[in-house]
């Protein structure tokens, strides 16, 4: 079950959502075993992240123009963005310690 600190991003709210602060995007689909797998993480990280920074998720099947922006190819993705600017990419499975500090770095 999705923590309720997620923010869920669509082709339309991105830029929005991004241009202020750290925010972490998880690019993900349903049918991505490692994007499931992935997915406690992220919901353990935006809670205890909140008010510091944001996390969201990004359904790449339903929304193809964000994930063709930055040239995404495989996922799970997460890409960091600290004021509107990219930041950080990690693609692929990572432990949660090594997220924290991708996060950590740019707060």
């Amino acid at each position: 079950m999705a923590s309720d600190k997620l923010k869920t991003l669509t082709d339309s709210n991105f830029d929005q959502e991004t241009k202020n602060g750290v925010v972490l995007v998880d690019f993900w689909a349903e049918w991505c075993g490692p994007c499931r797998r992935l997915a406690p993480t992220v919901d353990a990280l935006a809670a205890e992240y909140e008010g510091r920074a944001t996390v969201a998720k990004l359904n790449v099947d339903e929304n193809p123009n964000v994930p063709g922006r930055f040239m995404i190819r495989g996922i799970p993705t997460l890409l960091l963005f600290k004021n509107g600017q990219l930041a950080e990419t990690l693609v692929g499975l990572a432990p949660k310690e090594e997220i924290a500090r991708l996060i950590e770095k740019h707060l």
